[in-house]
């Protein structure tokens, strides 16, 4: 009985085509001269906002790269560069700036199971052991990419430390 367990197949293909609605070829050719304003703001999503855990940025910004070298987007390589490190660096600041902002209103209850002030304090104590480093190397893991950078807020690592190794690892990214 085989067949009973397999997926109908309507439901399967409308998966397949969920996603090659996400591979970054697909984004790229649907922007069209809107690429680079579309990869920025994925760029920013996945590095700051929450949401953004399941956008493909590692392989968007290599495409990206390949659609400047073919001319599909006008803008020079460096101009690029500059805009998607930018807003790397701006969404790790924006989550950054979440974490703080909800970060104490999540684990100011004492009766919370999930939520405990020992883990904020151990998360701190992290931060400032380990801090830069895994800043820069959260930049090429995907979703911790998108979650380092409000767990770095709410456990108030030094802000200027942040920002200096947020931008270093978006450089290198």
């Amino acid at each position: 009985r085989l067949g009973s367990c397999l997926m109908p197949v309507p439901q399967f293909i409308d998966q397949i085509a969920l996603l090659e609605f996400l591979s970054p070829e697909s984004i790229l050719n649907w922007l069209g001269p809107w690429a680079l304003v579309g990869v920025a703001f994925i760029i920013f999503a996945e590095c700051g906002l929450l949401i953004g855990f399941f956008l493909p940025g590692d392989s968007l910004l290599f495409l990206t790269g390949l659609f400047v070298a073919q001319n599909f987007i006008e803008q020079s390589i460096w101009l690029v560069v500059i805009v998607l490190t930018t807003m790397a660096v701006v969404g790790n600041l924006v989550g950054y700036w979440i974490g703080r902002a909800v970060g104490p209103k999540l684990f100011d209850k004492p009766d919370s199971k999930i939520f405990k002030q020992e883990y904020v304090e151990k998360t701190h104590a992290f931060f400032e052991k380990y801090g830069a480093k895994a800043l820069v190397l959260a930049r090429f893991v995907p979703i911790v990419r998108t979650f380092i950078t409000v767990v770095a807020g709410v456990s108030r690592m030094d802000r200027r430390h942040f920002f200096v190794w947020s931008a270093v690892g978006a450089v290198l990214w």
